[in-house]
């Protein structure tokens, strides 16, 4: 697995990534700066971490989804490349296109860092062959602009077509009410395109890939991953 993190001003989880990337394939990612207009020759998978870029100026990923090299990324992506956006990632992606809907304020209005169970939806993707279908597990959220909103027939088209990827639930699996933590639509924690390719998710899975840092549900994404390519 060739893979590529692109760091723009304000990332700040992409040494995460990279490490996740590495532990998982035994490889390192390239590091790309945001103002390259091309890919490494070769890449398999193309990263957006988290964090703040450029300040979350505007709206969160506003800015960085007009950077140069998010037109190789979605040209990477339209050939089939595989593109997963964590956080500020996945703001990057609706707001760039390559993923439908807007993440807007969390509901309470408050930015929220904790530890969150999901449950893995499908395990038929590249992202998540190491998990299995209906799967609690637990990983980390970190964000104050997580709502996920669309339209209805959109919403509709995202449950029809099985492109849910993940849910929030509590640690029994029960989806939804106070499991839910910003107000996201159907508790949607991250979706996909319509060919599976490109999945942005809001919470961090990179951070739980050790026994020692509290967990390793996240690192099945990442080895799932790897295995793929």
């Amino acid at each position: 697995m060739n893979a590529a993190v692109i760091l723009f001003p304000g990332s700040n989880r992409e040494k995460d990534v990279c490490r996740a990337l590495e532990h998982a394939s035994g490889k390192a990612p390239r590091l790309i700066w945001h103002g390259e207009d091309t890919l490494p020759p070769g890449t398999d998978l193309v990263v957006l971490p988290g964090g703040f870029s450029y300040g979350d100026y505007l709206r969160c990923g506003a800015m960085a989804a007009h950077s140069p090299i998010m037109r190789a990324v979605a040209e990477h992506a339209a050939r089939g490349g595989l593109v997963l956006g964590i956080c500020n990632g996945f703001q990057i992606l609706v707001e760039s296109g390559l993923l439908p809907g807007i993440l807007m304020r969390n509901a309470d209005l408050r930015f929220i860092c904790r530890m969150q169970h999901l449950s893995v939806e499908r395990a038929d993707t590249p992202f998540t062959a190491q998990y299995k279908a209906g799967q609690v597990i637990k990983v980390a959220i970190a964000h104050g602009e997580g709502n996920y909103v669309t339209d209805d027939h959109t919403l509709a088209r995202l449950e029809g077509d099985g492109r849910i990827a993940f849910r929030y639930c509590d640690a029994r699996g029960q989806i939804g009410g106070a499991a839910n933590p910003n107000g996201s639509l159907n508790d949607i924690a991250g979706i996909y395109s319509d060919k599976f390719n490109v999945l942005g998710l809001m919470p961090h899975p990179e951070n739980l890939i050790e026994p020692i840092i509290g967990g390793t549900d996240g690192l099945p994404l990442f080895q799932s991953l790897s295995q793929y390519g």
